[in-house]
């Protein structure tokens, strides 16, 4: 099909725009890091239809316009006096524009099957950030027409946002002739990110990060489970598809206003509750940056992550709604920073804590964040159509997967009329079993949801610690822990005043009632349990030599400042 293609490359000459040095932005460390980490570049592609009776000029002088505009197209990784990574772009310079010339008596079909196989192909191709530009581009050429034109470009560079932005600036371009420097640029934010104003903003973001990583296990599925995937296997992937969660979710979303992405958040995190026991939820989220002044739109990676605490126990499903929604917001207000600082405050908690921890799940919803489409505002939603569409969904098992940093990523694609997730996970951690339960778990939350405000999550404290913490006895609590691991805890009643407690070994004082939130088994380990409030602290033996797990407390408010775990 795609024999007798003629492979030239024309030069595009550019000049005159604007060059300079500086340090990389927060975006660039964000995902360099994230490039560094996963082995994945994360290249995106575009592709446009070019005007009738485009000429490889027409195309050629487009690209021009488009280098000579957006300095971040003109940049390339160099190393500052430190030798650190910095940005150098460029002011002139060389561009091959790569002309795909198809045999005349080709197809025009066939054109365009190599279009699409070059959009999903060519992205796989791996940019040298010190030698390439980020950009590449391709026009494919049949019987002296210019029909298509394709590109790549570098995360480096820009995320989603900044690609659309390039699109719309490439087609808007009909002419080939604006020239005309596009700012705010990479350069002016990579400037804007030293100053005294923006370095004590990301200070600030530091303290949210550190209340919600303090707390933290030390991955968010705990440790391996009896991985069911094939010998040698150690990541897989499955996609889930579900119209009936999609009206399900709508009506929920129009019931308590809050837009699609955060009521998806929200039911996602109650289905893992269910499905693994994992609750609260601690999840990365990937943060749009451009509601801030000036990046609406710039052409730079300006997406950063962030991490948000949902607790779905004992709640309504649209008790956990509002408190995404409200999770969200504050999140999505701490997603500008500087990765270094990010970098140190995690060594720093890992050093406290005891222990090294990560947030090793993340949720990345690709489509906008909107409370509906025009099309769905007028959307009759009935129980009847939502169960009609049960009978649509699916799940496709992907096989595996060669790389993963995180223990499960849950992309929420862009894809009308329905909920498509494509889960990836690491097989030690989570079974097929409990993947599937996870993802039906979704339709199952949403439909029940849907049209009952009062639905609960399903989710509880274990009947266990949530009985002992009730009646304060927080000794039956500890002697029947044994083999097991305090996960996490939280306040489920208001301080009240010391109270003895114990019998046996166990003695001390404790103030409040402190629900210890999971607690799961583990092969091999014994555990025990210490608890500490400021003034006096309550000791916790197992009884058979294993020294106690720590979970210590402090201030009248009980909050959980760090969990040691110990081999037994």
């Amino acid at each position: 099909m795609f024999d007798g293609i003629n492979k030239d490359t024309m030069v595009v000459q550019f000049a005159g725009a604007e060059a300079g040095t500086e340090p990389l932005t927060w975006g660039q460390k964000a995902i360099l890091q994230d490039m560094q980490e996963t082995g994945n570049q994360f290249n995106m592609q575009a592709r446009v239809d070019l005007p009738e009776g485009s000429t490889v000029e027409d195309a050629a002088a487009r690209v021009n316009g488009l280098l000579v505009r957006h300095a971040a197209l003109r940049m390339r990784l160099g190393a500052n006096q430190a030798g650190r990574p910095c940005q150098e772009v460029a002011g002139s310079g060389q561009f091959g524009l790569d002309i795909l010339t198809f045999p005349d008596d080709a197809d025009r079909a066939d054109v365009a099957r190599y279009r699409d196989y070059l959009w999903d192909t060519w992205p796989l191709e791996r940019f040298d950030f010190h030698r390439d530009w980020p950009l590449r581009a391709a026009v494919l050429r049949h019987r002296g027409a210019c029909l298509y034109l394709v590109w790549v470009l570098s995360h480096l560079v820009a995320d989603g946002g900044g690609n659309l932005l390039l699109l719309a600036d490439f087609v808007g371009d009909e002419t080939g002739t604006a020239k005309d420097p596009r700012h705010p640029n990479v350069l002016d934010i990579a400037r804007s990110e030293q100053t005294s104003q923006l370095r004590q903003l990301s200070s600030r973001t530091m303290r949210y990060w550190e209340s919600q990583l303090m707390p933290i296990s030390p991955q968010t599925f705990g440790g391996p489970a009896d991985p069911r995937g094939q010998a040698g296997q150690h990541y897989s992937q499955a996609r889930f598809s579900s119209a009936a969660a999609h009206l399900a979710m709508l009506a929920i979303s129009r019931r308590t206003r809050t837009d699609a992405s955060r009521v998806t958040l929200a039911v996602i995190a109650t289905a893992i509750g269910r499905a693994t026991g994992t609750h609260p939820l601690t999840v990365k989220l990937m943060v749009n940056n451009r509601f801030r002044p000036g990046m609406a739109d710039v052409i730079a990676p300006i997406a950063q992550n962030s991490v948000v605490t949902i607790d779905v126990a004992d709640a309504s499903v649209d008790e956990v709604v509002a408190r995404a929604r409200a999770a969200s917001l504050t999140a999505g207000m701490r997603a500008y920073y500087d990765p270094d600082d990010l970098r140190e405050v995690t060594a720093r908690l890992d050093a406290e804590r005891g222990y090294p921890a990560s947030v090793t799940c993340r949720v990345n919803d690709q489509r906008a964040m909107i409370m509906r489409s025009d099309a769905e505002a007028d959307l009759e939603l009935t129980r009847e159509q939502v169960q009609r569409r049960l009978a649509e969904t699916s799940l496709s098992w992907l096989g595996p997967r060669e790389n993963m940093h995180e223990q499960v990523l849950i992309l929420v694609e862009n894809r009308p009329d329905v909920v498509s997730l494509h889960m990836m996970w690491d097989v030690s951690c989570l079974a097929d079993g409990q993947v599937e339960a996870l993802l039906r778990g979704v339709e199952e939350v949403a439909v029940e949801a849907a049209f009952d405000p009062d639905a609960p999550t399903k989710v509880a404290l274990p009947e266990l610690v949530a009985a002992a913490c009730q009646v304060g006895d927080l000794g039956g609590v500890a002697r029947q822990l044994d083999g097991l691991v305090v996960r996490r805890s939280r306040l489920v009643a208001a301080a009240q005043p010391a109270q003895q407690v114990g019998a046996g070994r166990m003695v001390g004082v404790i103030a409040g009632q402190l629900a210890l939130k999971t607690v799961d088994r583990r092969q091999g380990h014994l555990r025990a349990v210490k608890l500490g409030h400021r003034d006096s602290p309550v000791e916790g033996d197992d009884r058979r030599g294993v020294e106690p797990d720590e979970l210590v407390v402090q201030g009248d408010d009980l909050r959980p400042l760090g969990v040691t775990y110990v081999r037994g």
